[in-house]
């Protein structure tokens, strides 16, 4: 296909203030990189932190946006892993340095001078974007592109922390948004018991988890029926922490799976006591991407979604503010050519 020269996206030029609609130049790719026209994009919780100022130090202005589907457009040099025309699939990790004790001993997510789509690198709130080949994963042709576009980080650093949680049986989730309803569903084929948690008084939360397929679901401030193996915290709130505490059992596993959270309140070493842990996710590697993508069509996972066009973001992003949406919201810049 011939490429145009310009191209449409939504910039954050400052934190706190509302993204731009811009023309901007075709990106070309470096060596190494790929040029993807972005199919879908859903709009994650970590696009609202960045756009809000509460992630230091973003490569400003930047396009948001890591839960990326779309299709190879152009090569740049020494890429021999992907095609033209392969649909593939771009996360929230966009490069890592490779050699650092991190990255040569596997924990890649937690390599120090590691770049993240939407935050250092541009992201998929556009008509095109630019990749390192090594971290796109090859999506294959089944399943639509926007039902699938949460999978690359919702779906993915939820199965961190769900592999985090530890294989018990009574898995307590804490705010049921993208990532929960995913969750679940991955929870339930592997025959356990799930637990969800909402804000006090969203009753319609409450529908919708039990709709995804939990045992029970009720306002966080509320103990579960019964003791829990483990619990994931997705909502970003410190408080839920000692929450979760107190409901897991002896020796289970509170999992922080946000890359930001208020701060936790004080709380009395009673609940962390008879060996609790509380562990954090962060970001994933490309063996969690391998890994779930793999999984999810055996599930299979299934996401509720709302689509939206690009321009919208803005709107996309205020509602996922104000906890006005149930499953993911999913940008959509145009039909892709394939």
């Amino acid at each position: 296909m011939a490429l145009p020269q310009r191209m449409r996206a939504m910039v954050l030029t400052a934190p706190g203030q509302a993204l731009t609609e811009r023309s901007r130049p075709l990106p070309a790719p470096g060596r190494g990189e790929v040029l993807i026209e972005v199919a879908a994009c859903a709009v994650c919780r970590t696009d609202l932190h960045v756009a809000d100022g509460e992630l230091p130090r973003p490569s400003l202005p930047i396009v948001p946006g890591h839960e990326i589907v779309g299709r190879v457009r152009a090569l740049g040099a020494g890429v021999e892993t992907l095609r033209l025309g392969q649909r593939v699939g771009v996360p929230w990790l966009g490069w890592t340095c490779g050699v650092c004790e991190y990255c040569r001993r596997g924990e890649e997510n937690l390599c120090p001078h590691a770049r993240f789509t939407g935050y250092q690198r541009d992201g998929g709130y556009a008509e095109f974007t630019v990749a390192d080949a090594r971290y796109c994963f090859d999506l294959g042709e089944a399943d639509d592109d926007a039902a699938i576009a949460p999978w690359l980080c919702a779906g993915l650093i939820g199965y961190r922390a769900l592999r985090m949680a530890g294989g018990g049986q009574r898995l307590g989730l804490y705010g049921f948004g993208a990532a929960a309803h995913i969750v679940v569903q991955i929870a339930r084929h592997q025959r356990r018991r799930v637990f969800g948690f909402t804000r006090p008084g969203d009753l319609a939360a409450q529908a919708f988890a039990r709709h995804m397929g939990c045992d029970w679901a009720g306002p966080s401030d509320t103990p579960p029926p019964e003791p829990l193996d483990a619990a994931i915290i997705f909502a970003p709130v410190g408080s839920l922490v000692p929450a979760a505490l107190a409901a897991v059992r002896p020796g289970g596993t509170v999992v922080c799976g946000g890359i930001h959270m208020s701060d936790i309140p004080s709380f009395p070493y009673a609940l962390l006591w008879e060996e609790r842990r509380v562990v954090s996710v962060a970001n994933l590697t490309r063996r969690d991407g391998e890994e779930f993508l793999a999984l999810a069509p055996q599930v299979p996972v299934r996401t509720e979604i709302e689509v939206m066009e690009l321009a919208k973001a803005n709107e996309a992003l205020t509602r996922l503010r104000n906890g006005q949406l149930s499953g993911a919201i999913v940008l959509v810049p145009h039909a892709a050519t394939p």
